[in-house]
């Protein structure tokens, strides 16, 4: 009898962890706890409510045997012993050439008022490992931009990954609008993660404009919503560049911003239990940023250039993510307040940006020009005081003499209007007229 009730007591207690669904039993801030179901990190659950409706919750943890579950979506209208089940696999979308021209969310759904996406393209997981390192391609391509001071001083290559490191207010996202319109590419990936409501629709009119979205894929995710929305809207639009580069194209991804995104991972890493560490960043922020970014880049088939904004607190570059994110990345551009308060945009700080694959795709002449220009802008800089106050007597420095010529013509090399859009060659032309 006693090996009777504990065979029975076995078949039980399998029973119970194989059950198809569980039960919040709590909710806490931005998270639930459940009794079930048996799932694994990352994968997608649904919680039944009440009314019989069900919301998606995505497993981030597990506490003392029980599931910690973050909806995607709004915590209201779940109680206690709503129904938690699994769905059996992670988080994925519809992709295919019906997103371009659309504006959607992170779930795939439009948000431009067109016509619906449900069940059209081949379903993909949002979260897919970086490609190998070695089966990337070299990049020894130039991704011309139409924008005069990255062409020439700050060259991008296909299928590189580079930051534009801003504060806010000095012209960010309509630098942003430019690449998207200028730059030659097959598609453009925009993802704006974490913006305010109102900017969304200005970005699409105004700086992106019916040219650029034509081409594109936007996704959005407000300021307003939950935290992992914000967090699956950026891997949402990397799956989307992943499957165009899967077709043999080239394509632009442009994220606004890397920032909001791990202030994101930052809010679901501390609900779910994490300790904070520098600057109230959790270690999974660190550990995630790597594994995102490495995601674009060059493959047999296509290439991803990969276009993140930072968004710099008080101007400060040595900050948590700017610090992290500027180790990761193949070049940044520094957006400078000071630059735009002389009215000159877009406000690129040549001395303080680099590209560090410029010298492997451009021509040695090019590369001595652009060697010029900053030693100009650096002799200048430092002699500004100087110059300033009428201390400086000409003839006394033959490089100081240099910059003074060259300052008004460099500078003026370096503004261009939204408008513009400066084709290639004809940005090496105006280069070498600089110095004839």
């Amino acid at each position: 009898m006693p090996d009777l009730l504990d065979r029975a007591a076995d078949a039980a207690g399998e029973l119970s962890l194989a059950r198809p669904f569980g039960r919040v039993s709590r909710v806490v801030g931005i998270v639930m706890e459940s009794n079930g179901p048996t799932a694994p990190v990352g994968e997608l659950c649904e919680v039944k409510l009440e009314d019989g409706t069900r919301r998606p919750a995505e497993v981030i943890g597990f506490r003392e045997g029980k599931l910690v579950l973050m909806p995607i979506g709004e915590m209201q209208g779940i109680s206690p012993g709503c129904e938690v089940y699994a769905t059996g696999e992670p988080f994925s979308i519809g992709v295919g050439d019906h997103l371009l021209g659309r504006a959607i969310d992170g779930f795939g759904r439009p948000i431009d008022g067109g016509a619906p996406l449900a069940g059209l393209g081949a379903r993909r997981s949002v979260y897919r490992s970086p490609p190998d390192p070695l089966s990337r391609p070299v990049i020894d391509k130039i991704l011309p931009t139409g924008i005069r001071a990255i062409d020439g001083l700050l060259t991008v290559g296909r299928g590189q990954r580079l930051g534009i490191f801003s504060g806010s207010g000095v012209g960010k996202s309509t630098l942003l609008g430019m690449l998207a319109r200028y730059a030659r590419s097959d598609v453009n990936d925009i993802a704006l993660i974490g913006e305010r409501g109102r900017e969304v629709k200005e970005f699409i009119e105004r700086d992106l404009g019916p040219e650029g979205l034509a081409r594109s894929c936007v996704v959005v995710a407000t300021s307003d919503q939950p935290p992992l929305i914000r967090m699956r809207s950026a891997f949402t639009a990397t799956a989307i560049a992943e499957y165009f580069r899967d077709q043999g194209k080239q394509v632009l991804l442009l994220m606004d911003s890397v920032t909001r995104f791990a202030r994101a991972q930052r809010e679901v890493g501390l609900a779910a239990g994490e300790p904070p560490a520098t600057r109230g960043f959790p270690p999974s922020v660190f550990e995630m940023l790597p594994k995102f970014l490495e995601r674009t880049g060059t493959s047999a088939r296509g290439s991803i250039t990969g276009l993140y904004t930072i968004l710099v607190e008080a101007d400060d570059m040595n900050e948590p993510i700017a610090d992290a994110v500027r180790g990761i990345l193949d070049g940044h551009i520094v957006l400078s307040r000071d630059i735009a308060a002389r009215n000159q945009y877009p406000a690129i700080d040549v001395l303080e940006s680099i590209s560090r694959v410029m010298s492997f795709v451009t021509s040695p002449e090019q590369k001595s020009l652009a060697g010029r220009i900053r030693s100009v802008l650096a002799v200048h800089k430092d002699n500004e005081d100087l110059i300033n106050i009428g201390a400086y007597v000409p003839g006394a420095n033959p490089d100081i003499d240099f910059a003074l010529k060259h300052i008004n013509p460099v500078r003026a090399f370096l503004r261009q209007a939204v408008e513009e859009n400066e084709p290639y060659e004809s940005m090496l032309q105006k280069l070498r007229a600089l110095f004839p």
